[in-house]
């Protein structure tokens, strides 16, 4: 499509806009185009009287990409020391203060000098769009946190700056930037992407033709992916669920989690659904029996994988595959990842001792396990091909809003939001909580504490870095409820590397099992929300947080 084309269709989107839209030029590696084409946008939008300002492009060094720079307004970057070095960032409160219709950002996956207004740059974007600035930006796919084994093993690199899958999923726009390996390799030899004493190196290690064509494939595989998901987003509102989840099994003993998690999050990510990472906890990994280093291995794990979009759970447990099944059974899932089993002494498989792995092989009925082979660091899990997805007749339908979409207002309601001003325990939560969330009577509260209290005794739910997703489901209830905790004082008796501050209490029919998983996934995708979050920790009523939930749904469903 030409570039006036492109731009057109952005602006259309812009004018549209309640909330700042992102656009995403997304390439294969550095030189293929990203940073010339969106600066070309740039351009043309600004012809067309769009406020359009730089926010950060880096030339490094070439000529072209500063020539396009000429005429384009400019936000001075924000200066800092860092180790004696002066250190150049993007000035995000610069660029707030300015208020433009458009922001140019350059390298969505850097990391931002320690002492910076965020971590990554694209934590910087998404305050942004929160303010309803529009950003177009640039990334290349090796930057993926899902792909960093397979892109490890393609190129022998490993690739510090990442960020996660769900930052391009949200993406309004993505725009593949292609060239051939040819014509890219030309292009260096030529000193057009690094200078001359570089180019022998880069020719001789990344810009290899064989890594080039595999990262090429990876590009145009999750462009795929991504215009598939977007289709399918209407349609699957339209059926009912089946279960075709998927779980990560992990262990505070297993080799290469990082692996399964990335490996699960792009399962998910191609069958469209929401996915779990459980962590069983036997008497022989609790906390008082493993070293700090495990436990910071383990914590490492979680923290990760609730990065890469997955409900994190534990649970307390003897029987590793008992606990496992049970919960793939209660949160229909469809697909069981794990790791290498480990290596049984021929004597125990004798007397009939097998793996966690052949137990689940044997005993998974109707669930498709899948066995990474985790044990050594060089072996690359192969990407997700098709396979058998189950499906399950007459499964009862969600209730479903007017658009035909499940939202968390349909099951909260300002009654059901309490606020806490100072440090609240654990149980007084809960308590309180589930009587918000009961309006039939005592009798129903106590049913529905009493539910509560037993699922938090198989594994606690208070995990999620911040947010907790108690939940329980009750026989005899009409009809789901939600209950929403805000505790700007913490909680007193439960310790986490980052405070309690949100909790989200769920109670749904027993007869209605897929509509726990729909909300469980709704509550989920609020968490990883920043500026809700935000939002609803500087809520001093409830009127106010049901006001901030309502407000994201409407965002979320216009795409503003």
């Amino acid at each position: 499509m030409p570039v006036e084309n492109r731009a057109d269709a952005f602006l259309r989107m812009i004018r549209r806009a309640q909330r700042g839209h992102l656009k995403i030029y997304l390439g294969y590696a550095a030189g293929v185009g990203k940073t010339y084409r969106m600066l070309q946008e740039a351009h043309q939008l600004k012809n067309e009287g769009i406020n359009v300002v730089v926010g950060i492009v880096e030339t490094h060094g070439r000529v072209d990409i500063a020539k396009l720079l000429e005429g384009l307004d400019i936000i001075p970057r924000r200066r800092q020391e860092y180790r004696g070095i002066i250190v150049e960032e993007m000035d995000v409160d610069a660029i707030l203060a300015r208020r433009p219709q458009i922001v140019l950002v350059d390298e969505l996956a850097h990391t931002n000098v320690p002492g910076s207004r965020n971590e990554k740059r694209y934590q910087d974007v998404q305050d942004i769009l929160a303010q309803g600035i529009h950003v177009i930006s640039t990334l290349n796919i090796q930057h993926l946190e899902s792909l960093y084994d397979v892109v490890e093993k393609a190129s022998g690199v490993r690739v510090h700056e990442r960020l996660p899958d769900a930052v391009l999923a949200e993406a309004d726009q993505i725009v593949n930037v292609d060239l051939t390996t040819e014509d890219l390799s030309e292009r260096l030899k030529e000193g057009k992407i690094y200078p001359l004493e570089r180019i022998e190196t880069a020719l001789a290690n990344f810009f290899r033709k064989s890594n080039l064509e595999q990262l090429r494939e990876l590009t145009l595989r999750e462009l795929a992916s991504q215009i598939d998901q977007r289709s399918r987003d209407e349609l699957e509102e339209e059926v009912p669920a089946t279960p075709d989840q998927a779980m990560v099994c992990l262990s505070s003993k297993g080799q290469n989690s990082e692996k399964l998690l990335r490996y699960a999050s792009r399962l998910a990510g191609r069958l469209n659904r929401n996915w779990y990472a459980v962590y069983v906890q036997t008497p022989s990994e609790a906390p008082t029996a493993i070293d700090a280093q495990t436990q910071r291995i383990l914590s490492g794990t979680l923290t990760l994988a609730k990065q890469l979009g997955a409900i994190v759970f534990t649970f307390k447990g003897d029987d590793i595959v008992k606990t496992i099944l049970q919960f793939a059974r209660e949160y229909r899932v469809g697909h069981i990842v794990i790791g290498s089993p480990r290596k049984i002494p021929f004597w125990k498989q004798i007397l009939g001792e097998r793996s966690v792995a052949e137990r689940l092989i044997r005993d998974a009925r109707g669930v498709t396990v899948v066995v990474l082979d985790t044990q050594k660091p060089d072996v690359v899990a192969p990407l997700p091909v098709e396979e058998k997805i189950i499906q399950e007749e007459n499964v009862p339908a969600t209730r479903e809003a007017e658009d035909g979409r499940t939202r968390l207002t349909q099951f909260i309601s300002r009654g059901r939001i309490v606020i806490w001003e100072t440090p609240i325990t654990k149980d007084d939560l809960l308590r309180s909580l589930s009587d918000a969330a009961c309006e039939n009577g005592s009798e129903e509260k106590l049913k529905g504490l009493n539910a509560i209290m037993e699922r938090e005794e198989q594994g606690s739910t208070f995990f999620n870095e911040g947010v907790a997703f108690p939940h329980a489901r009750i026989e005899g209830l009409k009809r789901s409820c939600v209950a929403i905790g805000l505790t700007h004082g913490g909680l007193s008796d439960v310790v986490t590397e980052k405070p309690i501050e949100c909790a989200f209490l769920i109670f749904s029919p027993a007869d209605i099992p897929d509509e726990q998983i729909q909300i469980l996934g709704l509550a989920s995708k609020a968490a990883l929300d920043r500026q809700l979050m935000e939002t609803l920790r500087s809520a001093r009523t409830p009127d106010e947080a049901f006001q901030a939930i309502r407000a994201w749904e409407i965002a979320d469903r216009t795409g503003a």
